[in-house]
């Protein structure tokens, strides 16, 4: 992308609000009630059955109810991340139950949350539609352990696999075949119902069927697939889950099985998407913007150090992205967690921190101060993992500014721990929750 040739005054004098203006656009456009109305399909003969997951549940949930025919049966259940229900718009009925649960490790509530969802397609029938409202979040939220699984297990093997640097699709192969809803099997139990489903997608590459582990589409992954996984990333379970995985008894259905016959997907909002919306932004602005990828996967701090390298070549003339502009990517990068606090050494401490904080990390440490670069990496749900910041801001003197408050940047890095590092900086970014999820976003400003 190019831009016009007058620079903003405002992105020179405060580099930081352009950036979190950026973030903004980025997720406004990934808003639900923006993007639900086009998809909605006619009122059927039957019942109208609303049944969702994710981290945005409740937003699409507000925008059905808000756009369906207010004359119109609608009913039905969504769940979504603790303190991420939003507000009702005014006016709009109460028609759909938004529950919450746990992310990103399951809990009671969502096994509670997806056996009433899977108890509400019992005797549905061809004249019927089940609107499914899925988005990144879903695989934890919805949760319903396969036939001899235990909940604390599946606990287990979640937890084990978001520390183990495992990517979405691999984590979601395995969370799909350790389910009794996940991998298509939500779209078989409503079968012959007509199932509609809505996506926002957090996943780099948008398929569906890794979009919250893909309960309304087919899994073309196996327990096989699922069992390498495990093996690969060292994860413990148990004999009974060997066995399982081994002998298949946990399949799910693939592409052509009959459940799938009166099953549609649409992706209402995408990261290319917000990426997109962020770049015309900038633009607006009179800055170039260059959208790099909206798939970039790999260790969060080494996503960084090419980020930083992008740059650094571009502040010195040495890049096709010509200064001044804004470099913009998206994706799914991951955090091996290396750093364990130890009960015996008082000094060892397991960080805080997400994708976005290590990025930083990775990116400032790599910067070494460059002049002119500023860049902010925050995650489009407003939650940076599981701490209550969205992300983190970078400047040319994070470094400096770190030493002076007695912070070593290698010794955070080497611990995980992002949070403590921008916090006494004053440089995390909050949001609170956005109410969306197109993933991760990340912004370098060269000037």
């Amino acid at each position: 992308m190019s831009s016009s040739p007058s620079l903003h005054p405002d992105i020179v004098s405060n580099p930081r609000a352009f950036l979190r203006q950026l973030f903004d656009a980025a997720v406004a456009r990934a808003l639900p009630l923006a993007n639900t109305a086009e998809f909605l399909p006619p009122v059927p003969k039957g019942r109208t059955l609303v049944l969702g997951a994710g981290k945005a549940g409740g937003a699409m949930a507000h925008a059905v109810e808000a756009l369906w025919p207010k004359d119109a049966p609608l009913s039905g259940l969504v769940v979504t991340r603790y303190g991420h229900t939003p507000e009702r718009p005014d006016g709009v009925p109460t028609r759909l139950k938004v529950v919450e649960a746990s992310h990103p490790v399951p809990d009671a509530a969502g096994l509670a949350a997806a056996e009433e969802i899977l108890s509400l397609t019992h005797g549905l029938t061809q004249d019927d539609l089940v609107l499914c409202l899925i988005s990144g979040g879903g695989s934890a939220l919805l949760t319903l352990p396969a036939v001899g699984l235990s909940l604390s297990e599946k606990q287990s093997i979640n937890q084990a696999l978001l520390k183990s640097g495992a990517n979405i699709g691999e984590m979601n192969c395995v969370r799909k075949h350790l389910s009794r809803i996940k991998g298509g099997r939500l779209a078989a139990a409503c079968a012959p119902a007509q199932v509609v489903t809505l996506a926002i997608s957090d996943v780099p590459g948008d398929d569906p069927s890794v979009i919250a582990s893909g309960p309304t589409v087919p899994d073309a992954t196996t327990c096989a697939d699922a069992l390498a996984i495990l093996k690969r990333y060292r994860i413990e379970i148990s004999p009974a889950v060997l066995t399982a995985l081994e002998s298949a008894e946990w399949e799910s259905p693939k592409p052509g099985d009959a459940a799938f016959q009166e099953t549609t997907v649409h992706l209402i909002a995408t990261p290319q998407q917000s990426l997109l919306a962020a770049a015309a932004w900038a633009e607006a602005k009179g800055l170039r913007a260059y959208v790099l990828s909206d798939e970039l996967e790999g260790e969060s701090r080494e996503v960084g150090k090419v980020h930083a390298a992008l740059a650094r070549a571009s502040a010195h003339g040495k890049s096709p992205f010509i200064k001044p502009c804004v470099i913009l990517s998206g994706g799914e990068t991951t955090v091996t967690i290396r750093a364990v606090k130890d009960k015996a050494d008082p000094k060892s401490r397991e960080g805080r921190g997400g994708r976005a904080g290590e990025f930083c990390m990775g990116l400032a440490l790599a910067l070494q101060g460059q002049a002119g670069v500023w860049a902010l990496a925050a995650d489009t749900d407003g939650i940076d993992g599981i701490e209550d910041n969205a992300g983190a801001l970078v400047t040319p003197d994070t470094l400096e500014r770190g030493r002076q408050a007695g912070r070593s940047l290698d010794e955070h890095l080497e611990a995980n721990d992002a949070y403590a590092y921008f916090q006494a900086l004053n440089d995390l970014v909050f949001s609170g929750p956005t109410h969306t999820n197109v993933n991760d976003f990340r912004a370098i400003l060269v000037l």
